[in-house]
C-alpha cells in the first residue's frame, strides 16, 4: 500500500505540473458543459408540467436533503434559458449536454398527452443553442421519472421498457430534426443501485440485492428499445447517432495478489460493467463472475433462483450492439482488495455489496472535494478511458460528465488543478492515437441542485446566486481558464487569468 501511495503522488504531482505547449486538442474535438433537467429548470409545477418522483420526494420528506431544500424553482432555466445559451457562448462551448424532463413533456408519463408548453420549452432551448452553432447533446432520461410511473412499480416494472420506447418516440419526432446526439439514459448505477437497492437518489426504495437487479435489466431493455426505435425509424431521415451514458471510475487491485485482482475485477462488474457489458461485448449478457457470485449467494440465501433475473435469448440479443456510442461520466478511483472471509465486512444480506464483498481504499493524500466521496485521483480517467477501449474492442467515446464539488467562491483553484489533471488524461490518451474519444463535457456548468446534498455541494464552473429572483449567474475562476483551454485547445498550467470578467468572443 505504501509503494501504491507514493506512486500516485509522484503521478499526480507530474500530471497537475506538466505543461506541454505542443500538445493541442485536435480541432473537430469537441468541448462541452453539462446539466440535467430537474436540477436546473425549476417551474415544477407551471405550463402543465406533471410531478417527477424528486418533485414528490422533496415536497414529502424535506427532511432527506441535506439543506431541506428542493428544485421547484434551482437554476430557473425555464425562464433563464437565454442567458444560459450566453454563457455556452461566454466559454466558446462546442456542445452542450442537458436532459429532458419526461414529466414536463409528457405529465402522465404516457403518451396520449403531450404537454405543448413543455415542448416549447426544448424547442427554444434548442434552437437557442443553434444559432449559435452549439451542438445540443440530449439524455431522455437523468433521474426524474415521472410520479405516476414510479407508483406503477418504475424501473422494477418490466412494462417501463414499452412507457421508455413511447417517450423516447415523441422525443425524437419533436427534436430530432435538429438534435443529432442522442443519449437514452444517463449514468444507469445512480437510477438502480442509488435508487433501487439504497436511499441515496429517489425513489429510495432500498430494496437491497433485488430492487436495483430488477431495475437494471429493466433498464437495459428500454435502452434498447428507444435505440432501435431510433435507429431502425427516425435515424434514415434524421441522420444521428444515440448512445447511453455510464458512470465509470478507475477500480485499480491494491495489490498485483490473484485475490486483489480478481476482487477489483469482480467490483468493476458490480459498479459499472453490469450495465455496459450487456451491450458492448461480443457475447452480450451479465458480466460472468459477478453472474455467478450472485447465484451462488442466492442459493446459499435459500432463494430459487438468481436474484439477478435472467435475460431471455431475444432481450440479449436486442440489447447487444444497442449504441452508437459510450457515453462516461467519471470523477474518481479506488484500489480494490479482497476480504479475508465473505463475512469480514458485515454487509447487509441481501445486497449488492454483500454480493461481492470486497474492500475499497483510497490515500489520505488524494485531495478531496466538498463531496467526500470525490478524490482528485492520478491519471483515474486516463486509465478509465484505456479500460473501456480494451474491454469493449475500441467503441466511440464521450466523455459526458467530469467536474470537482466545492462549497462556494469565485476563487476556485482546486477545481482548476482537477480539471487540468483530467484534461492532461485525455491529452495522453489523444496522444497514442489509440482510444476513439470524441469529446469531453465539463460538469457542471454552473451550480445547481445536487440531490439529497441540496445547495450545500457546488460543481459549477458559474456560480449561481440562489437568493435572487434572477438567480444570477457569475463566472468563476474556472470558467476563464476553460474559456482559455477551449479557445487554444491547450492545456497551459501557468495561465492565470487577469480578472474574473467574461466576455462574449467575436464569432461566438
Amino acid at each position: 500500500m505504501q509503494l501504491l501511495v507514493l506512486l500516485s503522488l509522484a503521478v499526480l504531482g507530474s500530471n497537475a505540473a506538466s505543461v506541454k505547449q505542443d500538445r493541442k486538442f485536435p480541432d473537430d474535438f469537441i468541448f462541452g458543459a453539462s446539466t440535467t433537467a430537474y436540477q436546473i429548470e425549476g417551474a415544477w409545477n407551471i405550463s402543465g408540467k406533471g410531478e417527477s418522483m424528486w418533485d414528490y420526494l422533496t415536497h414529502n420528506k424535506p427532511e432527506e436533503i441535506a439543506d431541506e431544500s428542493n428544485a421547484d424553482i434551482a437554476c430557473d432555466t425555464y425562464n433563464n434559458y437565454k442567458r444560459d445559451v450566453e454563457m455556452m457562448r461566454e466559454l466558446g462551448l462546442d456542445a452542450y449536454r442537458f436532459s429532458l424532463s419526461w414529466s414536463r413533456i409528457l405529465p402522465t408519463g404516457f403518451p396520449n398527452q403531450v404537454n405543448q408548453a413543455g415542448v416549447d420549452f426544448y424547442n427554444n432551448y434548442i434552437d437557442e443553442m443553434l444559432k449559435y452553432n452549439i451542438t445540443p447533446m440530449v439524455a431522455l432520461y437523468s433521474w426524474d421519472l415521472p410520479q405516476k410511473l414510479q407508483e406503477l412499480g418504475g424501473f422494477t416494472n418490466p412494462l417501463i421498457s414499452q412507457w421508455f420506447e413511447d417517450y423516447a418516440r415523441v422525443a425524437f419526432s419533436l427534436f430530432g430534426d435538429r438534435v443529432k446526439l442522442w443519449l437514452t439514459l444517463h449514468d444507469p448505477r445512480e437510477i438502480c443501485y442509488e435508487g433501487y437497492g439504497q436511499t441515496l437518489k429517489a425513489p429510495q426504495l432500498n430494496a437491497t440485492g433485488i430492487g436495483e437487479y430488477l431495475c437494471t435489466k429493466n433498464l437495459l431493455v428500454a435502452h434498447a428499445k428507444a435505440y432501435h426505435a431510433y435507429n431502425n425509424d427516425f435515424k434514415p431521415s434524421q441522420g444521428g447517432v444515440c448512445g447511453i451514458t455510464i458512470s465509470i471510475n478507475y477500480y485499480p487491485p491494491l495489490t498485483d495478489s490473484e485475490e486483489d485482482t480478481a476482487a477489483s475485477e469482480l467490483f468493476k462488474q458490480s459498479q459499472w460493467a453490469i450495465y455496459s457489458d450487456p451491450i458492448f461485448t461480443e457475447q452480450g449478457g451479465w458480466p460472468k463472475e459477478f453472474a455467478e457470485r450472485v447465484a451462488a449467494k442466492s442459493e446459499e440465501q435459500g432463494y430459487p433462483r438468481s436474484r439477478l433475473p435472467e435475460f431471455t435469448e431475444e432481450e440479449i440479443a436486442l440489447v447487444q450492439g444497442a449504441s452508437d456510442f459510450i457515453g462516461i461520466g467519471h470523477y474518481t478511483a479506488s484500489y480494490v482488495y479482497a476480504y479475508a472471509s465473505d463475512y469480514e465486512a458485515g454487509n447487509i444480506v441481501p445486497s449488492l455489496a454483500d454480493d461481492t464483498n470486497v474492500g475499497t481504499s483510497t490515500p489520505d493524500e488524494w485531495p478531496t472535494a466538498a463531496s467526500s466521496w470525490l478524490r482528485l485521483a492520478p491519471l483515474s480517467l486516463y486509465n478509465t478511458l484505456n479500460d473501456v477501449h480494451i474491454r469493449y474492442n475500441s467503441p466511440v467515446i464521450y466523455v459526458t460528465d467530469n467536474g470537482w464539488s466545492t462549497t462556494g467562491g469565485l476563487e476556485d483553484d482546486d477545481r482548476i488543478l482537477y480539471y487540468r489533471a483530467k484534461l492532461n488524461d485525455l491529452l495522453d490518451v489523444l496522444d497514442e492515437g489509440v482510444v476513439q474519444i470524441k469529446g469531453y463535457m465539463a460538469w457542471g456548468f454552473m451550480d445547481a441542485f445536487e440531490w439529497l446534498e441540496g445547495y450545500t455541494e457546488r460543481f459549477g464552473i458559474y456560480e449561481v446566486d440562489f437568493e435572487s429572483a434572477e438567480r444570477t449567474r457569475t463566472a468563476r475562476k474556472s470558467a476563464l481558464v476553460a474559456k482559455h483551454i477551449i479557445a487554444n485547445r491547450v492545456v497551459d498550467a501557468d495561465y492565470e487569468p487577469e480578472n474574473l470578467n467574461i466576455t462574449i468572443d467575436e464569432g461566438h
